[in-house]
């Protein structure tokens, strides 16, 4: 990975790990389990599932990082940069998480949920600004985009994380949100 791009990287790992801390501190159990309508998740959820997601995708980077590099998709991956850099913005195109990380209230408690997220991605950042492999060469398919590099996945996390910002940013504006005590 290319200085400049690990720089980009972490950055986008820590400012949207920043900002879901921000969205969530102070809290109140109504509104960290509130759902604006039965189909949509809670801010609990959300969180769940930005930990289980950011967990899986760094297993799936360290299986396919142990097989050769296949050097023929470089091209197709180069060409989907705008839309790993545009995920978290596409809220109008809702995506159905994988099976594998659904939320299903791993962590019911706030304190420890926090604590997963907050180690979930200190281990990503770590991996981000040590690893030395040739992420370029390494691919496994997004569920709406098909092969992404292992760098673009990287990326795919912080903009992950971003999309549910803004998840997050709705849930707390809906009109039967609850207030503050």
């Amino acid at each position: 990975m290319e200085e400049r791009e690990r720089q980009f990287v972490m950055d986008q790992l820590a400012s949207s790990e920043a900002r879901v801390v921000e969205l969530v501190e102070g809290l109140t159990p109504e509104q960290w389990d509130f759902r604006e309508t039965p189909e949509r998740w809670s801010i609990a959820e959300n969180v769940e599932h930005l930990v289980v997601f950011e967990d899986f995708i760094r297993g799936v980077i360290a299986k396919v990082m142990e097989e050769p590099t296949d050097p023929d998709k470089r091209t197709l991956a180069a060409g989907k940069e705008p839309l790993v850099l545009g995920v978290a913005n596409g809220r109008s195109n809702k995506l159905v998480a994988r099976e594998v990380v659904r939320p299903v209230g791993r962590w019911p408690d706030k304190v420890e949920l926090m604590t997963e997220l907050r180690r979930a991605r200190a281990e990503t950042l770590v991996f981000a600004a040590k690893t030395e492999r040739d992420l370029r060469g390494h691919f496994f398919p997004h569920i709406a985009f098909g092969d992404l590099d292992c760098y673009q996945w990287l990326v795919v996390v912080g903009q992950h994380s971003l999309r549910h910002v803004f998840q997050i940013e709705e849930i707390k504006a809906d009109a039967a949100y609850p207030a503050s005590k």
